[in-house]
């Protein structure tokens, strides 16, 4: 099977390995080559992580052919939610139950994947149904 013909869910999760590797290495390179803080690292390697994300999920994981502006909107305001609740999650994990925040950083990302594919899928590129309506 090819990777072309892999089930939608296994595309997004291909995707995400992409944005999890390219998105770690900023945060990690952020904080280890700039001394960055936890929630600036955690913000320019998601930032990376959106621009693959939209991308690809709209082209190859959804096949989405609907308008790409509504849905970049639609997508830039699930990854906002998404990215809430993975910096939610890193910093309880540091401050509350004090976890190394290089293993609290990659924690975070569960929680972002899954708000972001069921968001993607059932809202961001969810193509609505053609009116049977014609113009007169």
């Amino acid at each position: 099977m090819s990777i072309g013909h892999l089930p939608q869910l296994g595309r997004f999760l291909s995707v995400g390995v992409l944005n999890m590797a390219g998105g770690l290495l900023v945060i990690y390179a952020c904080k280890w080559l700039f001394h960055a803080g936890d929630a600036a690292a955690n913000a320019i390697g998601y930032s990376v992580g959106l621009i693959i994300g939209f991308t690809l999920n709209s082209r190859w994981t959804f096949a989405y052919r609907g308008r790409q502006l509504p849905a970049l909107i639609k997508f830039l305001l699930v990854a906002l939610v998404a990215y809430a609740m993975n910096l939610l999650t890193v910093l309880i994990l540091i401050r509350q139950l004090d976890l190394n925040s290089y293993v609290a950083q990659a924690l975070g990302i569960p929680p972002y994947t899954l708000t972001t594919y069921l968001a993607s899928k059932f809202i961001v590129f969810r193509l609505q149904p053609e009116s049977n309506e014609k113009s007169t």
